[in-house]
């Protein structure tokens, strides 16, 4: 499982998994669909590796929605600047990075309007849902991609080289979508390792 420090201060894996787990129950009241990504979803289908942060997506697709996505993330805990979430809507870029009330750790927020695919999993203690392995592994490729100098990259790779690994894919679907987001040739090159 994901072991959580903070590059600053040593802060407990208790309290990752608390952070997570306020995180999953505000989502559930407030009726948000979610799933974690990230260090933590590649932890689950992985191999476990540290973080400092929560990544989440969830799906928003109306003011109602966004309405519900503010209140579970203040019943989480998390200090929320609404202007910060709004940009994120505004911007495209759909990326919200908050701050926890309680520890050191950052959660970023991922807006997207479609359904998401997830799967059932557990934290702590909780059921949590994790973003499906091939979202996760796609996910994973356009940053791989998009990272300068590629040397970078090398978490990125490793996770999903454990995810193919260990986890149940469907890699002839990731496969074709790799191909229409133009990373194929990098999956290619990952999977041949």
């Amino acid at each position: 499982m994901v072991q959580a420090l903070a590059e600053s201060e040593c802060v407990s894996v208790e309290a990752y998994y608390d952070l997570v787990r306020r995180l999953a129950r505000g989502f559930e009241k407030a009726h948000v669909e979610y799933a974690f990504t990230g260090a933590l979803a590649a932890s689950f289908y992985g191999a476990s590796r540290t973080t400092v942060d929560v990544d989440v997506v969830v799906e928003v697709a109306t003011g109602k929605g966004r309405a519900g996505l503010i209140s579970a993330l203040k019943s989480a805990g998390l200090v929320v600047d609404e202007r910060e979430v709004e940009r994120a809507f505004e911007s495209g870029y759909g990326i919200a990075r908050l701050r926890d009330s309680k520890t050191a750790y950052t959660v970023d927020v991922i807006l997207s309007a479609s359904k998401l695919a997830k799967r059932a999993g557990s934290v702590g203690g909780v059921r949590v849902f994790f973003q499906a392995p091939e979202d996760l592994v796609l996910a994973k490729l356009r940053m791989i991609k998009a990272t300068v100098p590629r040397e970078r990259a090398v978490k990125d790779e490793e996770d999903v080289k454990a995810i193919l690994k260990f986890a149940k894919v469907d890699v002839d679907d990731i496969r074709k979508r790799a191909k229409k987001k133009s990373t194929l040739p990098l999956f290619e090159s990952l999977v041949s390792v």
